[in-house]
């Protein structure tokens, strides 16, 4: 049986003893955070939202949400939440921790969440039937539960009360209530600990004690806490704190909490932290001394900081070669690597032996520190840039050598990757690679936008052991679909590997996997490609490996078959009928400055520049946090500051040697609403000479909230309103720059110049769109906004495009690139209507003060046949393009 912890959002999360330790976001929760209790008083509850959306883009796994305050109707503001942030696709798709004290506000957000969340929390205080109640219904509404370490009797303040309780606790949900156990988490109760009480001196020891307890005796079940609690008695010593707060979760991690609420900005490095400093804190939350509180209370009224010395930048150079070789892979340091490489040549005799011997063991210490969270993706990529200039220094001995005698280096396995037919986007492709590559993999990657009988075709002729598929639009998601049925026609064996940003495990297991009898594997990342790979070709693990991931898929579809039952949707009629309320009456028109369509060449990248949002490009390489207070994140923010700072000599050169080019073209036309189409015309003229076609949501919504369409925000009266739409590229001249960065052997600069385009393309989207609001339309023209603001969206209007959540159907890209002529500045369509190049930005503008993003959701078998008829397509065609968004099985 499967006893791993699920929890999902709109995505799925999965809890396992090789998990990392899963933070739970705790800002929006109105008794810890002052500003969020304000806004939620006020009854700003979409300001309100931007806080969640903070704690998701800062990488909270959880949202902790809580309404408990005196002055608050906690039930009605905790559902109005709850329905608010399930409208917010970014934010909904992690799950949600659902916090009070009372139970019928925890009933009542559990009637609102999607996917499955946590409760927080339950306990025996008020005696066991009440218990037994609470947690009866926690499990019929399938969410997980914190259980307090509380009894009758008080909260458990001693390792022995910990345990004795947690062990009734467990015994009575298990056997008694028949609750899963890996669904289980327990909050065995953080105190502070330095507060000059004797009791309190074991809080911590206790704690610790406690957790090992539970995760050696009470099977499969979690141990959780809030972390900032230990430290309560220094408050307003931050340093203090943070090393406090990073010294208990290192001690607690390793005797098995593997989740809390914890607030990043609030840790130190653990190996960071002053020696003496350390040595006095773990002195009080271990209790190794009487005098520990005094001495830590003395040392923190001093405690300024030890300062570091600074070696030498070239001590490593004395080295062994080995050594010198190993810290330039750690340290992507690539000055010395053709001496040294030469150096380890001539000393091992075969170039064979310099790849297999210090080469290697170099990688394997990356790879090491990599999965451990020691190395973050930047720096690997660096030391596979080493690794490459150093094998091709090796290469003409290779050759002769093969040439010789025919001895080849033996790879760990060959692995095929490609992005599949129609998609041009690869960053996420191309890192996996790296990282493959740097723990032995021999990687053949097919590039982008690769057909079938390509794949196939390559995976016989190059004997792969391995195939994995990417792919960043929805239409891949069913060509991955295709390449798997053509792999099982072949009778292939081999795994495939699914990744990519649309891509997830749901829809492998529910598309993919009963397509092809060979494993199938959803990869979340590149952190997980190694791992999952190694099972997978190991002749020790392989046929249990397949087994349980077969099995895993097995029941993920029965789930979805059980989700899809629970689910209520109404008829698209009804649907209609609960559209966007919007009094037109009151609505003020702006006439733009132009009507027609207008190109923007060769916009000044320097300009460009200015608007962009660098939080994603740190997503891009896995550094998790928000900018600009990424680069002074305790755990990130070395290697974050490191990364910025290259990106930035990147983009002063690429600005001063004009290296990519910049061009757009923008269209405006007079619009009128009709029923959830949008009618475009001519400035003048009677009849309209092109029609978008937009989705209602059909979810069952709580009173007073609509179901939304796009075409909602267009007036439904002639001669009123305008329609807008753009496409900007930053890519020209990329495939060129890219060639000369491979022709180098060098990954990370081509990565960085593929996300640093990306970038661009995204921010002259905003310059572009702040101009259309301000200049060439001007229903904006008094905004002043700050680039953060700009960023988070507080402007009036939105640009949605086709793919997004609010009109996932790309077909509609088709004719807005016909309307805007978008060839004619540099952007073109593939088949499966990617943008070429792929950094590439199009979409609809829309001027209405009430114009909001929304997700679609899923979508009942009565629209897809009323859109099929207005587009004038066929069902089959609609449900092809529209399968992620059916509520119903094709």
């Amino acid at each position: 049986m499967d006893y791993q912890l699920k929890l999902s959002g709109l995505e799925a999360i999965e809890i396992t003893r090789e998990s990392n330790f899963v933070n739970i976001g705790e800002r929006t929760n109105v008794t810890g955070s002052a500003r969020f209790l304000k806004l939620i008083k006020e009854d700003k509850f979409d300001e309100a939202l931007e806080v969640a959306l903070d704690q998701v883009r800062g990488g909270a796994q959880v949202i902790d949400v809580n309404m408990d305050e005196g002055m608050l109707d906690s039930q009605a503001a905790m559902v109005k939440f709850l329905n608010l942030m399930a409208a917010e696709p970014e934010i909904s798709r992690v799950p949600v921790m659902i916090d009070s004290s009372k139970w019928e506000v925890i009933e009542a957000g559990l009637k609102c969440i999607q996917g499955k969340g946590i409760v927080n929390s339950i306990s025996m205080k008020a005696g066991i039937p009440e218990f037994v109640r609470q947690a009866k219904l926690v499990k019929r509404y399938g969410a997980a539960v914190v259980v307090m370490a509380f009894d009758e009797d008080g909260q458990a303040d001693t390792y022995e009360r910990r345990i004795t309780i947690c062990k009734r606790a467990y015994d009575i949900l298990v056997n008694e209530v028949g609750f899963p156990p890996q669904d289980i988490i327990f909050d065995p109760n953080i105190f502070p600990v330095a507060t000059g009480i004797d009791e309190h001196r074991n809080y911590a020891l206790d704690f610790f004690k406690a957790t090992k307890w539970i995760r050696e005796n009470l099977p499969h079940a979690h141990v959780s806490g809030g972390v900032s609690n230990v430290s309560f008695s220094f408050r307003g010593n931050q340093k203090v704190r943070e090393a406090m707060h990073s010294a208990f979760l290192y001690h607690a991690i390793q005797d098995g909490m593997d989740m809390g609420i914890v607030n990043p900005a609030m840790l130190e490095i653990y190996s960071d932290i002053d020696k003496t400093l350390l040595e006095r804190v773990e002195d009080v939350l271990l209790n190794r001394r009487e005098d520990a509180t005094e001495r830590l209370l003395e040392f923190a009224e001093t405690f300024k900081g030890a300062t570091k010395e600074k070696k030498a930048d070239d001590e490593w150079r004395s080295g062994t070669v080995e050594e010198r070789l190993t810290h330039a892979l750690v340290k992507g340091i690539i000055d010395f690597i053709d001496q040294d490489t030469e150096e380890a040549r001539v000393k091992y005799g075969r170039p064979l032996f310099v790849i297999e011997g210090p080469l290697m063991s170099g990688m394997n210490v990356v790879g090491d520190l990599f999965g451990a969270g020691k190395m973050f993706l930047p720096q690997v990529v660096k030391s596979a840039r080493v690794m490459k200039k150093s094998v091709a220094y090796l290469t003409p001995f290779l050759e002769e050598e093969k040439r010789l005698s025919g001895t080849t280096h033996q790879a760990a396995a060959k692995i095929l990757m490609a992005t599949v037919k129609g998609d041009v986007h690869d960053i996420g492709k191309n890192i996996v690679g790296v990282v493959l590559a740097c723990n032995n993999y021999d990687v053949v990657d097919l590039g982008v936008m690769v057909p079938p009988e390509k794949i196939i075709e390559a995976a016989k002729r190059e004997k792969v052991d391995i195939i994995g598929l990417s792919g960043l639009i929805t239409p891949s998601l069913d060509e991955m679909v295709h390449v798997a049925k053509e792999m099982q026609r072949e009778k292939f064996l081999m795994p495939l590997l699914i990744g990519g940003a649309t891509t997830s495990r749901i829809h492998t297991a529910v598309k993919i996997d009963p397509v092809y009898d060979g494993p199938v594997v959803h990869v979340l990342d590149a952190s997980r490609s190694v791992p999952v790979a190694s099972e997978l070709i190991s002749t020790q693990t392989r046929e249990s490996s397949k087994a349980r991931f077969k099995q895993e898929y097995v029941t993920l579809r029965a789930d979805h078959e059980k989700r899809k039952e629970a689910k209520n949707y109404i008829p698209l009629a009804e649907a209609r009928k609960n559209k966007t309320n919007i009094n037109w009456a009151d609505v003020q028109y702006v006439k733009p400055t132009f009507t027609g369509r207008k190109e923007i060449i060769n916009y000044p990248l320097e300009e460009i520049r200015k608007y962009i949002d660098w939080t994603p490009f740190f997503q891009t390489w896995m550094l998790a946090g928000r900018y600009p207070g990424i680069l002074k994140d305790s755990v990130v923010g070395v290697e974050a500051q490191k990364l910025f700072n290259d990106a930035n000599t990147m983009l002063d050169d690429l600005i001063k040697n004009k290296t990519l080019q910049a061009s757009g073209v923008i269209a405006i036309y007079p619009a009128v609403n009709k029923g959830d189409d949008v009618e475009l015309f001519e400035e003048g003229q009677d009849k309209s000479f092109a029609t978008f076609h937009f989705l209602r949501q059909q979810n069952k919504k709580a009173a007073n909230l609509p179901n939304f369409c796009l075409a909602d925000f267009i007036s439904p009266e002639r001669g009123k309103d305008y329609f807008g739409m753009f496409a900007v590229t930053a890519g020209l001249g990329l495939d060129e720059w890219i060639a000369q960065h491979k022709a180098d052997l060098d990954d990370y600069s081509e990565i960085m110049a593929k996300a640093l385009a990306d970038r661009l393309a995204e921010a002259f989207a905003e310059a572009l769109h702040e101009k259309v609001r301000k200049e060439l339309w001007g229903y904006a023209s008094n905004e002043h906004l700050t680039n953060e603001q700009l960023i988070d969206e507080a402007y009036a209007g939105i640009r949605p495009a086709p793919g997004y959540p609010a009109c996932p159907d790309h077909t509609e890209k088709r004719l807005l690139f016909d309307l805007l002529q978008a060839e004619k500045v540099g952007i073109n369509l593939t088949e499966s209507y990617a943008m070429y190049p792929g950094a590439a930005v199009s979409g609809f503008y829309f001027a209405n003060p009430q114009s909001k993003y929304f997700g679609l959701g899923k979508i009942e078998k009565d629209q897809v046949e009323d859109y099929a008829k207005r587009k004038n397509m066929s069902i089959e065609q609609i449900e092809k393009w529209l399968s992620p968004n059916l509520s119903y099985d094709i």
